[in-house]
């Protein structure tokens, strides 16, 4: 206890020294009566079903607003700048969850009994001729992958190492997916200076015509889409997604970005009550999603515990259950099956953003129309890398191999958007669709086990007040629902001997919301009910929550976060696709690259899932205290 209380006071104060770091470039524009200062503390504490703490995050954001006014030929010149500093104490005070101590000693299954037993420990297992020492790669430090989620059930599975990457450094990818301690518990001191949370200027310049062109140069977010929760068009800022998955406010998880937008306000015309064309070009280095890494509580997908696992394969080798024979854990080596490394995008032209939009006003009807070209910020696994032949020792390109890197691929964007207020109805109908062409899937029916498809999104929304006179009859309440759909184009997928292959994404799905929220005490109680649900996945989750504004400083806000449904689906994990014809034939006659379907949980039946089925096993209970200054 006297080694914990030491800790927390250590990274306590070394918080409160970063942030008076962060701060002393203000100090003097604070000093100033004509800049308008304000900000909050707020503490968040999660507790989760079978976990103990899962978030104990303590905030500290200022904010910085000042007025210019006419600085030469432009007008209504400003600055602002937002500073969040946060330390999640977490991983210091559930560290045999989440920290230096995580993760144990693992067993694989091993269904044949081969060796006999059903279970053996890492390295263990069948050794291919070319296997890996546990010397290198100790039984220690991990858990099993997806082992929070699903049992192994027949498919395969590994281990996975957990603690931070200076307590342990097996799987961190060199640039994607390595933060250490420090970078854990204060997310926002990085060599990327994410304390610094938006740093912008503001000016306009009139032209004769009265039109203007309004600019903003700085650290900012840009706000494309008119939807909440998943995003369609609102895709220039990477998400946060290891804060609390998809469920805070996008405000709070869009990561800023270094962006020069500029809006051309040609006002009310002939035609249109309002018109604007507005251009946007993210300068920034590339940023992928942060989706959290293996050990840490929020990890959407449970993608990152596998691309570390993964990882750890290709780095040290490793025991994957039930391979060999489809039911034989089996020992490989390195070099032979994983992940090899990330493709990170340098700064280039080639590498940056650009987006244009025209948005107007004509009657009730506000619209946009969309068009940009961006990275994807979620990875793609591409196989088709160099890799040892665990039987032979050859080094070769051996097609349907589940050796990979991560790469980042360029995508275009076209779309729109709508926004109708009905007055009969007393209704706002909403709806945004996007269509993208190069986002990767992963599909075991190609020899490099992805494929590039074309994706159609869309969202149709509607929000409206509605009185409710036996709970309030002095306050509306609001009603907010929204359909999430998504559509894959040239997609592939097909029923083999053992199941199915190809896609493991589904062709077509739908994600429905539903957001219920009312008032009462003169506004200052405000429960509310959050729900969402995945169809094709059967995944649904439901977030009660209340919110007491004590004072016009103090805010209290407790809640719950409920998951329902089935979890992971099984899908093919391409143990049968025979990359080392003949050693890995099912069957004479077994052609090389052919996956017969043979399936389980991972990897890839995650996709099937989606972010609500793999977090299933996750309830909390949420308390949230802010006081604002």
């Amino acid at each position: 206890m006297q080694t914990t209380r030491k800790g927390l006071r250590h990274w306590s104060l070394a918080l409160l020294g970063g942030a008076g770091l962060a701060l002393t470039p203000l100090a003097g524009a604070i000093a100033s009566e004509e800049t308008k200062i304000t900000g909050f503390y707020e503490n968040a504490t999660y507790v989760r079903d079978h976990v103990g703490l899962s978030k104990f995050r303590n905030t500290l954001q200022l904010n910085a607003e000042r007025k210019l006014g006419e600085r030469g030929p432009f007008s209504n010149v400003s600055w602002n700048g937002v500073l969040r500093g946060s330390y999640d104490g977490v991983y210091d005070l559930n560290s045999s969850e989440y920290g230096r101590k995580a993760g144990g000693a693992v067993s694989l299954e091993n269904t044949s009994g081969f060796g006999g037993s059903t279970s053996v420990p890492h390295g263990s297992g069948l050794k291919l001729p070319n296997s890996f020492d546990v010397a290198n790669h100790p039984n220690r430090g991990m858990i099993v992958l997806g082992e929070n989620l699903h049992k192994t059930s027949g498919g395969v599975a590994f281990g996975v190492p957990v603690r931070p990457c200076d307590k342990d450094k097996r799987g961190c990818i060199n640039g994607y997916l390595d933060k250490d301690s420090n970078d854990l518990r204060f997310s926002e001191f990085n060599d990327r200076l994410d304390f610094i949370r938006e740093l912008y200027v503001d000016f306009d310049y009139g032209f004769d015509n009265g039109h203007i062109l309004s600019t903003r140069l700085g650290k900012q977010q840009v706000i494309w889409g008119r939807t909440d929760l998943f995003r369609v068009l609102d895709v220039i800022n990477p998400v946060d997604f290891s804060r609390n998955n998809i469920y805070d406010e996008l405000e709070d998880i869009r990561i800023p970005m270094w962006i020069l937008k500029s809006d051309y306000r040609m006002g009310a015309g002939n035609v249109f009550d309002d018109l604007n064309l507005s251009f946007v070009w993210n300068f920034d280095r590339f940023r992928p999603h942060d989706i959290g890494q293996c050990g840490s509580p929020n990890v959407i997908l449970d993608a990152g515990c596998f691309f570390r696992g993964m990882n750890t394969l290709w780095e040290y080798g490793g025991t994957v259950a039930n391979f060999a024979n489809g039911d034989i854990a089996t020992d490989f080596g390195p070099g032979q099956i994983g992940i090899r490394k990330a493709h990170m995008p340098a700064w280039s032209l080639s590498n940056t953003q650009f987006g244009l939009k025209l948005e107007g006003v004509y009657g009730d009807i506000g619209f946009s129309l969309n068009a940009l070209t961006y990275r994807s910020q979620l990875p793609s696994l591409r196989g088709g890398i160099p890799a040892q032949n665990g039987f032979t020792g050859e080094t070769g390109i051996w097609p349907y191999l589940i050796a990979f890197d991560i790469h980042f691929p360029r995508v275009n964007l076209l779309g729109g958007s709508l926004d109708y207020y009905s007055q009969g109805l007393d209704t706002v109908f909403r709806v945004e669709v996007a269509h993208t062409e190069g986002e990767e899937f992963a599909n075991t029916m190609q020899s490099r086990l992805y494929s590039e498809n074309s994706v159609t999104r869309y969202v149709i929304g509607a929000d409206k007040n509605i009185f409710i006179p036996a709970l309030n009859s002095r306050r509306a309440f609001l009603f907010s629902g929204q359909i999430f759909g998504q559509h894959i184009h040239q997609y592939e997928s097909e029923k083999r001997e053992l199941g199915r292959v190809g896609i493991p994404d589904w062709k077509a799905n739908w994600i429905g919301t539903l957001l219920v929220k009312g008032w009462w005490m003169r506004d200052r109680l405000s429960p509310q009910l959050l729900a969402a649900h995945d169809f094709r996945a059967g995944a649904t989750t439901v977030a009660p929550s209340i919110e007491w504004l004590v004072s016009d400083n103090l805010r209290l806000i407790g809640g719950a976060n409920l998951k329902v449904g089935s979890g992971a689906n099984k899908f093919d994990d391409c143990r049968t696709c025979n990359p080392w014809d003949p050693f890995t034939a099912a069957f004479p006659g077994h052609p090389e690259g052919h996956s017969l379907g043979l399936g389980g949980y991972e990897p890839l039946g995650r996709f099937r899932a989606g972010p609500l089925g793999m977090a299933k096993g996750q309830d909390e209970l949420q308390l949230t205290l802010r006081y604002s200054f």
